[in-house]
């Protein structure tokens, strides 16, 4: 004769109905709190149309190449690093039609930055800060601050504000990345 097994007793079962509620409810949480760092990436200008594009003087550019080899070509000069760069951007920006080689006007000054597909990034950032680098030099200086203090005013503030405005009058930040070579 077979023996029949004893039911067993039913699991208690626990209640799940509020974990949705919890689940839901720490979702929220986590969105509202978190902040997403975002890239900000190179703060650039984009170039007028090509219709409304002045004559270009050629002796109003200077041009800084950087092949594939990250090698750089600074005014047709094979140089092997950035030294003295900045004074070279500084005079040639500074220029005010004394030297006939140089820019006929710091308004008309344009530092041509071109790259090889190849070209390591790092190496144009490098070139891309030397330049920016010289452009803050000059508008610190005529407002009587270093590069770093002028970078840092608080265009928020209208002191501050007045201040930058001045360092930049008459001297816009002229610089032409071309299109990498193939």
């Amino acid at each position: 004769m077979l023996k029949r097994k004893k039911p067993r007793a039913d699991a208690e079962e626990i209640n799940a109905g509020s974990m949705a509620d919890i689940a839901f409810l720490l979702l929220i949480f986590f969105l509202v709190a978190t902040t997403l760092e975002t890239d900000k990436g190179l703060s650039m200008k984009l170039p007028p149309d090509q219709q409304d594009q002045a004559p270009l003087n050629e002796r109003n550019v200077f041009n800084i190449k950087l092949n594939s080899l990250n090698a750089l070509m600074i005014e047709g000069e094979i140089r092997s690093d950035l030294v003295g760069l900045e004074d070279e951007l500084k005079t040639f920006i500074l220029n005010n039609d004394k030297d006939p080689s140089s820019s006929e006007s710091p308004d008309k000054a344009i530092i041509s930055v071109k790259t090889n597909r190849g070209t390591d990034y790092e190496n144009f950032i490098a070139v891309l800060d030397v330049v920016k680098g010289a452009y803050y030099q000059i508008y610190g200086a005529r407002v009587g601050l270093t590069s770093q203090e002028y970078r840092s005013l608080k265009l928020d503030k209208p002191a501050q504000k007045a201040l930058y405005d001045k360092g930049k009058e008459g001297i816009p930040m002229n610089i032409s990345i071309a299109e990498p070579d193939t």
